[in-house]
């Protein structure tokens, strides 16, 4: 089929759910190896806590400044290519560049800052196809169709978190940190064909060149003033449900980022495991946990609810690494330690399905960049903030008590989640869409006139 006449996002479902999993499985491909991968590798090489968790710091600190470039998403594009299209691949193609300029830094190891720059960079780039795949997501997916395609995106993030980290470490050991690094940038450059070929609304360009104009729907949403996003931002996000998932997303993804961070430490450090090892373990658990979400993490929410799931799976999370800290006679058994693997990236990602579904649902579509990004930006800062704890708590206490943390963060995660109305809060977005959609026609009438 000529390319000009495949089906746009908008108008077939089939290729919405290909696009959203082909860009989340990028997404999931420099966090693979650079949030789980180099740091095991450091571990192993005689690194300390604190340089590791300096080198985490560094990497979630770009996606805390999303929110400077979701406005800027919101109120610039190239609209006859799609609202968030062109910024799809402007970061995808970021994405390569920054990957194939880590690949060449000299003696990583011993060149800590170079490291940690190149890191910052790619993660800048991934942090910003994000906020353009997130704002794309809210205005492309119907309402009906947002748990199964969380399901289906975070599935595939997980998955390209867990190939990029077995082959990245893999090849890592075997031929080296650049050809490693190189692989996995050429493995995101196959996938910027998605967005370069498919265009979110029938009538668009492909590319600047081509054919094609700007569709109506595109040009009712996009908004032509600062001021308009800032005085809607404020008025979405200063809702009391609002502040409430924002608070739930910065504790349970701080915890997270806290356990993630500590794992490759405690199994390399602790328990004596090579990179490898825990590279394998951790990503064939990390495949298990994103495939079962892509079957069944939509499926569950939208049966059974989002927060009554949310609140199922905190409670599991919180006894499973309950009992991993109250069984340390069992923890030099490999197998005791990979089935918590698999249990805890299963129910961690069921978590992060329903917790994105619910930021997603609870958007205003036409700041949709700018909101969801602001929520994905308090998790960020969530994630900075608790790993920067980790070299505080792990010299202050052992590593039973180190876990125990865990479970008291995602526990005031779990306080939160109980006041939150996510019936209210659509509500409420839907009575703001109506009015200012009457505003938006008197003014049509008044200018008529």
């Amino acid at each position: 089929m000529p390319f000009y006449k495949i089906p746009s996002l908008s108008e077939n479902s089939f290729l919405r759910y290909f696009n959203f999993i082909a860009l989340y499985f990028a997404q999931g491909i420099p966090e693979g190896m650079l949030a789980f991968g180099i740091p095991a590798w450091m571990a192993m090489n005689g690194k300390s806590p604190a340089e590791i968790a300096n080198f985490a710091i560094v990497l979630v600190l770009p996606w805390s400044f999303k929110i400077l470039v979701a406005p800027l998403i919101d109120r610039y594009t190239f609209l006859s290519m799609g609202r968030k299209r062109p910024w799809v691949i402007i970061g995808q193609l970021g994405l390569v560049l920054s990957f194939a300029y880590m690949a060449y830094i000299p003696d990583p190891l011993n060149n800590l800052h170079q490291l940690m720059l190149a890191g910052f960079i790619v993660s800048f780039f991934g942090a910003f196809q994000d906020v353009a795949t997130d704002g794309m997501a809210v205005d492309i997916i119907p309402a009906e169709q947002q748990a199964k395609a969380n399901g289906l995106m975070w599935g595939s993030k997980i998955s390209g978190i867990s190939i990029s980290l077995a082959l990245g470490s893999w090849i890592l050991n075997k031929y080296g940190y650049t050809a490693s690094i190189l692989t996995l940038a050429a493995i995101i450059s196959c996938i910027m064909f998605a967005p370069i070929l498919l265009r979110e609304r029938n009538g668009e360009k492909i590319l600047p060149w081509t054919q094609g104009k700007a569709a109506p729907e595109s040009e009712m949403l996009q908004l032509e003033n600062w001021r308009e996003i800032f005085k809607s931002l404020f008025a979405v996000f200063t809702l009391r449900n609002s502040l409430l998932i924002a608070g739930v997303l910065f504790v349970s993804q701080g915890a997270f980022k806290f356990l993630g961070t500590l794992l490759p430490v405690f199994t390399v450090k602790l328990l004596g495991w090579t990179n490898v090892e825990y590279a394998q373990y951790f990503a064939s658990a990390k495949l298990i946990g994103g495939i079962s979400g892509m079957i069944l993490g939509g499926i569950l929410i939208d049966k059974f609810g989002k927060k009554r799931m949310l609140f199922i799976y905190f409670f599991c999370l919180i006894l499973l690494v309950s009992l991993l800290s109250l069984s340390k006679a069992y923890w030099a058994n490999k197998s005791i330690i990979y089935s918590f693997m698999i249990v805890y990236n299963t129910f961690y990602t069921f978590s992060s399905i329903g917790l994105f579904a619910i930021a997603m649902q609870c958007c205003w579509r036409k700041v949709s960049a700018s909101q969801f990004t602001l929520y994905m930006t308090i998790a960020n800062l969530g994630q900075m903030s608790f790993a920067a704890l980790i070299n505080p708590i792990s010299s202050s206490f052992n590593w039973q008590i180190s876990l125990v943390f865990f479970t008291l963060f995602l526990a005031i995660a779990w306080l939160i989640l109980y006041f939150l109305n996510i019936e209210k809060q659509i509500e409420l977005v839907a009575e703001m869409e109506l009015k200012d959609l009457e505003i938006k026609s008197n003014e049509g009438s008044i200018s008529n006139h």
